[in-house]
């Protein structure tokens, strides 16, 4: 298999897809390409790897199968390596577990706008517009009730690491990112998450990166 991601810096389906691969624990070659640059334009021109996608990351090959989107890379690799490896298996979980994913695959938009994930940097002061207020408390308020109701038997929003965990973790870079105030329930498990052996070595790959795309590294907009 063959996984195409842009930079970890900050694409964020990126690192959805790339936690995914992770999580299936099948052996993967890596492909990061610089997003804003003009090599990057040309393969979007010349297609090869990066059709049928339309140029969008992240993509994975396997074989003659090809997928372009997270949540699609996702359940392939659950089809693949079995569906409890990815999802709660309790039945009330797993249904709390997909409804939170399939919110976080489709919303949001105002907090994504507002705030690009940028793991390298930090924010002091950040203004944030009802809209994106609205959205932090939304998402701080299934993060508890998910904890709530189903994580007792670990750190993360199920207990264990699962397909929830894997899209939101941009999230959590993005409240460390702007300085978000949480409570000390999400803070908790923001920080298990943060610590997860594989967000590290994402953390540590994005810090070395030398792409900076200038008006995602600004500081932001005052709302």
């Amino acid at each position: 298999m063959k996984l195409i991601i842009g930079n970890k810096n900050y694409s964020s389906w990126s690192l959805r897809g790339w936690l995914a691969v992770k999580q299936s624990g099948l052996h993967f070659e890596e492909l990061t390409v610089n997003i804003n640059g003009e090599d990057w334009e040309e393969a979007k021109r010349e297609q090869g790897d990066f059709a049928p996608s339309g140029g969008k990351v992240p993509i994975l090959w396997d074989g003659d199968v090809v997928i372009w989107d997270s949540l699609a890379i996702l359940e392939y690799l659950a089809d693949r390596v079995g569906r409890d490896r990815f999802w709660p298996r309790d039945d009330a979980a797993r249904g709390m577990a997909r409804s939170m994913v399939a919110e976080m695959h489709s919303s949001y938009l105002p907090l994504r706008r507002a705030m690009p994930m940028n793991v390298r940097r930090r924010f002091e002061g950040v203004q944030v517009t009802d809209e994106v207020k609205g959205n932090i408390v939304r998402i701080l308020t299934l993060w508890a009730e998910a904890r709530a109701r189903f994580g007792a038997g670990g750190p993360f929003l199920f207990g264990t690491f699962c397909a929830a965990d894997i899209f939101y973790a941009p999230i959590v870079s993005r409240f460390l990112t702007y300085g978000i105030g949480v409570p000390g329930f999400a803070e908790a498990y923001m920080q298990a998450l943060w610590e997860h052996e594989w967000m590290q070595d994402w953390v540590n790959a994005a810090e070395d990166e030398q792409w900076v795309i200038a008006q995602w590294d600004a500081p932001p907009v005052s709302a």
